[in-house]
């Protein structure tokens, strides 16, 4: 499968997903482009990178911070950036969110564009216009709505990826099809294997779909004030898990919330004992570990701290089948009082 294919968001934000070079061809003529990367991403494809004028950042959520954002401030101001300039982030999640966000800010707007790298962005990260940095440890506490002009996702980036990160993005790919998509589900079951993630044709069906479903759900709600909260599930409990540990990466934590929310839904008579159990067989055949690496008593803690919360109400993302959620509003102590199921 190697032709392009093009998704649309709010027809102002273009996902192409296909070879790289077409893409920037596609989008990055007769433009000056001012690239924000980091150090990784620069040494296994600087050849890419070397074409434009670039900023190479560090590596890690350590540096998803405002410090970070200022350094890059001053040097689009070294170098003259202005409003014409197209600023593209190449990278992860984490080079994506930075570059959204400066992007946004920065003499109040500028255009931006993504080339995500790895399967997390590609299928989540760089998609939706949500960009941000962390404050004190808590995740994408300060941040913007704001939709790239284009987001370029190849899979032959994936073939440099260490496993572990495939396996990140792996945990939003489930939480996709648990959202809505039972068939994607389904598609991973069967092919889901140490080597699936070389095969082309596996890997861009598997981010198409996921992409064309988070696209459906930000085109029909782009600022998160109703059914975009679905794209939460599992992860009011991994953002909690994020805080207390730096044992598990975002994608390792989801796949615990996921599990954990399952568990919970199941425990309430939403969800089915077959369906609870499928999504943890795929998880664990995906080669997760779906137990809580902290005190629960830990987890609440942080539960309480979730930025999503308003009137000491939270709002919950309960899986009612495979392919199918509802949202569930609920006081903070009815919260903490499900979260006890999990004990």
């Amino acid at each position: 499968m190697s032709m392009s294919t093009v998704i649309s968001i709010k027809q102002k934000s273009e996902i192409f997903v296909g070879r790289v070079e077409d893409g920037l061809k596609r989008y990055a003529q007769n433009r000056r482009i001012v690239v924000i990367t980091d150090a990784n991403i620069d040494r296994l494809y600087h050849d890419i990178i070397n074409k434009y004028e670039h900023i190479i950042i560090g590596y890690g959520e350590g540096i998803k911070n405002l410090i970070t954002v200022q350094n890059i401030y001053a040097r689009l101001m070294e170098i003259g950036a202005d409003r014409s300039t197209l600023l593209v982030g190449i990278g992860g999640g984490i080079v994506t969110d930075i570059t959204g966000f400066v992007a946004t800010t920065y003499m109040r707007g500028l255009d931006f564009g993504f080339v995500a790298t790895t399967l997390l962005a590609q299928v989540d990260a760089s998609v939706g216009g949500k960009n941000g940095v962390n404050i004190l440890n808590y995740k994408n506490m300060v941040g913007t709505f704001a939709q790239p002009s284009f987001v370029i996702s190849d899979v032959v980036f994936l073939r440099t990826l260490p496993h572990r990160e495939l396996h990140a993005g792996m945990g939003e790919v489930v939480k996709m099809a648990i959202i809505g998509d039972e068939e994607l589900f389904n598609f991973i079951e069967e092919n889901i294997s140490a080597s699936c993630y070389t095969n082309i044709d596996t890997m861009q069906r598997i981010v198409l779909d996921s992409i064309r479903l988070k696209a459906d759900i930000v085109d029909r709600d782009e600022c998160e004030k109703g059914i975009r909260r679905v794209l939460n599930l599992g992860h009011t409990i991994a953002h909690a898990i994020e805080k207390c540990t730096h044992k598990l990466n975002h994608g390792e934590a989801v796949a615990v919330g996921l599990s954990k929310i399952s568990h919970i839904s199941n425990a309430m008579g939403i969800l089915s004992s077959e369906d609870m159990q499928r999504i943890d067989d795929l998880l664990q055949k995906i080669g997760f570990s779906l137990e809580i690496p902290v005190p629960l008593s830990d987890v609440i803690r942080e539960v309480r701290h979730d930025k999503k919360k308003s009137n000491n109400l939270l709002r919950i993302v309960l899986p009612e089948r495979i392919g199918s959620c509802r949202i569930e509003e609920m006081p903070l102590g009815d919260v903490e009082h499900i979260l006890d199921y999990l004990r």
